[in-house]
């Protein structure tokens, strides 16, 4: 049984088609990279997982449970959404911390939120637990500090510790490393390995071609809204079948 299935997932901002009958599959534990140029669709997937934009048609499963069938799910509430969403973590380009707060509560504003609704964890249980995300994420000397103290590649391990609070059953990367200077890329990179070494689900959005084939289980290719190929992560990136794929590969080995 699948931990995730996306089935003929389409989505269209008014005469644009972004995605055209988008379909895969993420077993628990799995590593799920997703690579193509810009623009061919790769985060509209993201955003409709996780709810930030409503597909056209297609459903969302989480362990064979349907979360979401366009056919009946097309306009829910806010509450449902956030409801929804609650089964993903999703670690944005730019971070998107909130300046106002600290590492510290950044990562436990939203688990503190939850536990004056339907959370059985006390506000000392959240507290604890966020220093230990922020120690796994070698941040456990920045929790008091605010965000503008904090390096770009420090305050993307602060999101991915936030992310990761919830305990989301699949954890998604929007191109995780596009907005860092090339210096501070490798840390945040050795971060998503640990995770994927702990066999954490996740679906990671990246330019990082090296890192994609060497860390993720199966790779996707998009392209125009498709997915062009998919498979093994060293098959598709290393002996890609498809022409489309072998020309964005070769084009992006030469930039």
């Amino acid at each position: 049984m699948s931990l995730l299935n996306v089935n003929n997932l389409k989505k269209s901002f008014g005469s644009t088609e972004v995605l055209k009958d988008i379909s895969f599959s993420l077993e628990e534990g799995e590593t799920l990279s997703v690579i193509g140029s810009s623009g061919s669709g790769k985060t509209t997937v993201l955003r409709c997982i996780n709810f930030l934009e409503t597909p056209d048609e297609g459903t969302i499963s989480i362990r064979d449970e349907v979360i979401f069938d366009a056919a009946t799910d097309k306009k829910l509430s806010d509450s449902a959404k956030r409801k929804k969403r609650l089964h993903f973590g999703l670690v944005f380009q730019s971070f998107n911390l909130f300046p106002q707060y600290t590492a510290l509560e950044n990562v436990t504003l939203a688990p503190l939120l939850l536990s004056n609704s339907d959370s059985n964890m006390s506000k000392a249980e959240i507290k604890l637990q966020g220093l230990e995300l922020l120690e796994k994420m070698g941040l456990s000397d920045r929790a008091k500090n605010y965000p503008h103290q904090l390096s770009g590649g420090q305050q993307q391990r602060v999101a991915i510790a936030r992310a990761l609070a919830l305990k989301p059953d699949v954890l998604c990367f929007d191109e995780p490393t596009s907005a860092l200077d090339p210096e501070l890329t490798g840390e945040v990179l050795k971060v998503i390995r640990e995770l994927a070494e702990q066999n954490t689900t996740m679906i990671i959005v990246t330019h990082e071609m090296g890192f994609a084939r060497d860390v993720a289980d199966k790779v996707i290719f998009m392209d125009g809204g498709i997915i062009v190929e998919q498979g093994p992560a060293a098959e598709v990136i290393n002996s890609p079948k498809h022409e489309r794929t072998k020309a964005f590969l070769t084009g992006y080995s030469k930039n």
